[in-house]
């Protein structure tokens, strides 16, 4: 069987580009079809890729968002007839890939796309443009979310990432859909048995992770915090910190250094609203209490009072409240790293085989 892997763009190394390395993993001799591909990312998976035009455009790799508009026709240019199984590991436009009838066609799906479905006013509001240039934007919005509504319908099957995500693929895409859940390397993590001396937040610092009101709540609790990462609120985020000597901005770490920052924070921060939220895993992975937001991929990962604590606001107050608990509890280990084991590689690995097999009996069947 002849089979073709297609991904957004390989421009970051976040947590689609994670499964996308399982997935390789499983199909070791499937080419990967995507957007674009930055030379450090892509060099991670050893086999042949296709990129789009976009690739090959004046900032096609630094600036893709500027050639949006034009990603659904980019991602519609692929020819991927010649396959038997094309998975789509999609938050945005890899789904729409146009394949053959006798091409089964399965998407793993991480989101349907926020920014033009239950994100999208919060998206246009932080772009940092004049209102008639929003108007624009808003405009294009509108023609993407009508594309990726018909593009959706290319599916043959769905996988969700999570129940949360599940219930916007119904919403939204008026599709049903199983869950199987991201891999995670939990085995990368070790149970340290101590109780940690700071507090720890990180990964892609971007205003809609809602890191800030983390810093202000620990700035003025006077508690130790450390953030990795680096992005564009991260100039924000130091003036919201005011120099305070508790709280330490690390920069971009190593692999080697976020495992150790995990395994020996006292507990993980998690304020967004995640679709599941690997970083929470990675944490639990570690033995580590999550004090996260109780909204999105936190509440399925995560138990109150046995791995973690929630607060219900994304506001100041409400962190402060949580911390506040957190420090009345006690938490086992042990239990938090055994909750952590269901994500691991292996079990993505057999979930997924087991329903490719059956997609496949609905599919040549029927």
């Amino acid at each position: 069987m002849k089979v073709a892997l297609i991904h957004d763009h390989l421009a970051q190394d976040g947590g689609a580009e994670k499964v996308l390395l399982v997935l390789a993993e499983m199909y070791r001799e499937a080419p990967i079809y995507t957007l674009l591909a930055e030379p450090d990312v892509a060099k991670k998976f050893s086999r042949r890729i296709e990129t789009s035009i976009i690739q090959r455009l004046p900032g096609g790799i630094k600036h893709y968002q500027w050639y949006m508009p034009f990603m659904p026709m980019a991602v519609e240019f692929f020819n991927l007839n010649g396959y038997d199984l094309v998975i789509s590991d999609a938050s945005a436009f890899a789904k729409g890939v146009i394949t053959g009838t006798d091409t089964l066609h399965i998407c793993y799906c991480h989101t349907p796309t926020r920014y033009v479905w239950d994100y999208t006013h919060q998206y246009i509001d932080e772009l940092p443009y004049n209102k008639y240039f929003k108007k624009v934007i808003s405009l294009v919005l509108n023609y993407i979310r009508l594309w990726d509504r018909q593009a959706a319908d290319r599916v043959d099957f769905f996988i969700a990432n999570s129940k949360t995500v599940q219930k916007r693929i119904k919403k939204y895409y008026h599709r049903d859909s199983i869950v199987i859940y991201p891999p995670v390397e939990v085995n990368k993590y070790a149970v340290r048995n101590s109780s940690g001396e700071f507090f720890l937040i990180g990964g892609r610092l971007a205003k809609y992770k809602r890191v800030d009101i983390v810093v202000e709540a620990f700035r003025d609790l006077g508690l130790p915090l450390k953030v990795f990462g680096d992005g564009v609120d991260l100039d924000r985020l130091r003036e919201i910190a005011g120099g305070a000597p508790h709280i330490q901005f690390l920069g971009r770490v190593s692999e080697e250094e976020k495992i150790k920052l995990f395994e020996t924070c006292k507990a993980f921060l998690n304020p967004q609203e995640e679709d599941f939220g690997i970083t929470v895993v990675e944490a639990m992975a570690a033995g580590r209490p999550v004090i996260a937001y109780g909204k999105g991929g936190a509440t399925e990962t995560l138990e109150e009072g046995v791995s973690g604590v929630f607060f219900s606001e994304q506001t100041v107050a409400s962190i402060k409240d949580a911390v506040a608990r957190f420090n009345t509890l006690t938490f086992n280990q042990n239990v938090i790293r055994a909750k952590a084991e269901q994500y691991s590689v292996e079990n993505f690995k057999l979930k997924m085989t087991e329903a490719v097999e059956e997609f496949k009996r609905k599919f040549y069947h029927n």
